[in-house]
């Protein structure tokens, strides 16, 4: 039996690429296909990990609701990803910043420039679990498209050993050695350009957090049909929607100064704004009925008015 060359990587993410080979001789619009195409398995391969993803959502919520915290952990690219999607959680989903936490190898200085043996240090991924008060409340999940990083694994061992539920979103086939709840594993196979994992790998992460994260929020009542209405006005771009969400979440029964004076009175919550227009209540009744429905809007006004075209 031949014995398989020194330099072919067991990582997948790290192999070269046969639809690729000839990128380098390619015009520019040859490059946009060839990159397209490849992208175009993103999607599918996603999909092929869906009750997994719906097992993290649950984790996730799961969490959450315990007073616990979603907490991504990775490097480099992974990283950026992961602190992203938790810094779009407040002012989407109304979310207090603590509650999606992004842990990026390198800290703060890792976001808009390289640092260079980072996603290596071991002993500083065991301090940022520390640092960061993780216990069993919480569940703490990895990126790493390689499935190899030291500083993510480190980090999912030492949640693990504080009690944390512990999980895995990855490219590649994942370590043996890591005790996870869950592993996201999305095969998208050899990269355009060799190894370079901020592209297809980049793109599934991207959209499995997406998920993760909107499923999550959606489990817990922040969504009336498919309106987001606890999101925070904190730009005209959002006052504006606001307004239009609490417009067309009550059928136009309300119009744009009613829907604006319902907003203010609410103190700024578009959820609670919703409650008051339809039910006809003041702010603290409509407090009251979102409280007694666990913050569920559909519980309090009923179904969503059909989508108008």
């Amino acid at each position: 039996m031949a014995l398989k060359p020194e330099f072919l990587d067991a990582r997948t993410t790290e192999r070269r690429n046969p639809r690729t080979t000839d990128i380098d001789q390619a015009s520019s619009l040859e490059i946009v296909d060839l990159l397209n195409a490849e992208d175009r398995r993103v999607p599918e391969a996603v999909h092929a990990e869906r009750e997994h993803l719906a097992r993290a959502i649950d984790l996730a919520t799961r969490a959450i609701e315990a007073g616990g915290r979603l907490i991504y952990v990775g490097a480099g690219t992974s990283g950026r990803l992961g602190v992203l999607d938790a810094a779009e959680c407040p002012p989407t989903f109304g979310t207090p910043p603590e509650m999606v936490v992004g842990v990026i190898a390198g800290g703060r200085a890792a976001l808009t420039g390289s640092q260079e043996g980072a996603e290596d240090d071991t002993a500083a991924a065991e301090h940022a679990m520390a640092e960061n008060g993780v216990d069993v409340k919480d569940f703490v999940l990895g990126i790493a498209a390689s499935g190899t990083t030291p500083f993510v694994s480190a980090a999912l061992k030492r949640a693990r050993a504080l009690g944390a539920v512990t999980g895995l979103v990855t490219c590649a086939t994942p370590p043996e050695d890591l005790e996870l709840d869950v592993v996201i594993a999305v095969r998208t196979g050899p990269e355009a350009l060799t190894g370079s994992t901020r592209l297809k790998a980049g793109t599934a992460t991207k959209l499995v957090l997406n998920c993760i994260s909107t499923g999550t929020m959606i489990r817990r009542g922040k969504a009336y049909g498919n309106l987001m209405v606890d999101l925070k006005a904190w730009s005209d771009k959002l006052v504006d929607r606001s307004e239009r969400i609490v417009m067309e979440a009550t059928g136009g029964g309300a119009g744009r100064e009613e829907a604006r004076r319902a907003i203010k009175a609410a103190g700024g919550s578009v959820k609670l704004a919703i409650v008051m227009v339809s039910r006809s209540v003041s702010a603290a009744e409509g407090e009251r009925l979102l409280t007694d429905a666990g913050g569920v809007v559909r519980a309090v006004v009923g179904d969503p008015p059909s989508v108008i075209e």
